[in-house]
């Protein structure tokens, strides 16, 4: 039984870093993207349109806009992972003192996350012109 206290004990300690809000922030913020992308992506489809349940039209799209929109969305995903490991790895390299190894995942890092922001934005600017 006093290993579930202990258990209690060392997640509060977690909680109580800078680096595990840090790291549920940056999960929230893909949640939060992955979800407006994914509510304008239902709409596109046909067959929610025809029974009116999607809550909203999407001009039809293109194969070609579609592969793009796929492609575009697997890169997304990897590079909102890639974000989350280099965000890791630089705590890691700081907690062991490897400056330099720090220094460069963090630049990693911001360009991952930029990326993946950029990626999202990119899908949310065009769904948001071709739907409504």
């Amino acid at each position: 039984m006093k290993w579930i206290i202990d258990d209690i004990k060392e997640a509060w300690r977690e909680l109580q870093r800078w680096e595990t809000w840090l790291v549920i922030l940056l999960l929230v913020g893909f949640g939060v993207l992955t979800f407006l992308i994914v509510r304008f992506a239902f709409r596109t489809d046909a067959l929610l349109s025809y029974l009116g349940v999607s809550g909203g039209y999407c001009k039809l799209m293109s194969n070609k806009s579609i592969i793009s929109m796929f492609s575009g969305m697997v890169f997304f995903a990897l590079t909102a992972v890639l974000t989350l490991g280099e965000t890791q790895q630089y705590f890691q390299a700081k907690k062991r003192g490897a400056h330099q190894q720090a220094k460069k995942s963090l630049r990693w890092a911001f360009f991952w996350g930029a990326t993946a922001i950029a990626l999202a934005s990119g899908a949310l600017i065009y769904f948001s012109m071709n739907c409504y």
